[in-house]
């Protein structure tokens, strides 16, 4: 099946947008799926300037896709830099439920599927805990790689976790104004202050309050939970989404139907997958995307009640 490729603006009231990039296929789409991005990346961790990644092989099979872009990403506005006090809560708050009723209204669905890597799962779990109506608006979700506290250890955590985010991060964000992660090749895109600092607070192990007024997203999540959500996780991934601190957040989300799967040679597949190349590797076209999409068909158009 064969996409047409547009672009979309969601402007914000506190300045700047979200920006969507579209996947829409050819004929009637057979449901719609929003796609959120992690820390120091964009949207683009979905979808290739070749044409390839999840988000154009979903349309592919069918699927009415929406990529984000945070504001600050990609070239979404405002971009980072010293003075700009956007954070985290922002995206949570206002340009999560934001981007969702664009999806919807774009889409012509009444409901949508939601697709996270890293950070951005911990991102729309913390929306869906904060706005509980968006719940029974999401049919199913699949995050790859989504944890949030660090509580594993290896030579990897210590580099990745320890010394460049939770160590040198703070320095590099006082020196900056912000986090420069294109420019330390630490990330694809750089980061607002906020956004690091938050962040830095949430991987520690503590409890997952909002640093701005205490609220309690675990708590808020303990009964009721996340929609249907399959929770990937790399076997070679052994600091940013090391599998047991993705089963520890799938856990922390409450009581909700969820599936864990490690993706590696012991499941069956070619090879160890990473926290990137679980979406990017050419392979993952073959043995990683079709889980996603299965997840998605096994849970229909409308959301479990």
């Amino acid at each position: 099946m064969t996409y047409d490729t547009t672009q979309h603006s969601i402007p914000l009231a506190s300045g700047g947008g979200v920006q969507l990039t579209r996947f829409r296929p050819t004929g009637s789409p057979r449901a719609a799926v929003l796609c959120w991005h992690g820390a120091i990346e964009s949207g683009r961790i979905f979808h290739s300037r070749s044409g390839k990644g999840l988000a154009p092989w979903l349309a592919t099979h069918g699927f009415d896709v929406f990529v984000a872009d945070q504001r600050g990403r990609n070239g979404a506005l405002p971009q980072p830099a010293r003075g700009v006090r956007l954070d985290q809560t922002d995206v949570i708050r206002d340009e999560i439920p934001a981007t969702i009723e664009a999806t919807i209204e774009l889409s012509g669905q009444a409901h949508l599927h939601v697709v996270a890597h890293s950070w951005g799962g911990v991102l729309i779990a913390a929306h869906l805990a904060h706005r509980p109506a968006n719940r029974v608006r999401v049919v199913s979700q699949v995050y790859f790689g989504s944890k949030r506290c660090v509580h594993s250890w290896s030579p990897q955590r210590l580099l990745y976790v320890d010394l460049i985010w939770k160590g040198l991060g703070p320095l590099v964000r006082g020196l900056w104004g912000y986090m420069p992660a294109r420019a330390l090749g630490w990330g694809s895109d750089d980061e607002y202050a906020g956004m690091h600092r938050q962040s830095v607070a949430w991987v520690r192990p503590s409890p997952w309050r909002d640093s701005r007024d205490g609220f309690d997203y675990a708590a808020a999540l303990a009964h009721g939970g996340l929609p249907p959500t399959l929770h990937l996780a790399g076997a070679a991934d052994r600091a940013l989404g090391h599998p047991d601190d993705v089963a520890r957040f799938a856990a922390e989300c409450g009581p909700h139907i969820q599936e864990n799967r490690l993706l590696g040679i012991g499941a069956g597949l070619s090879r160890d997958y990473g926290h990137l190349d679980m979406l990017t590797h050419p392979q993952a076209a073959e043995e990683v995307y079709p889980l996603a999409e299965a997840w998605l068909s096994a849970h229909g158009e409308k959301p479990c009640s």
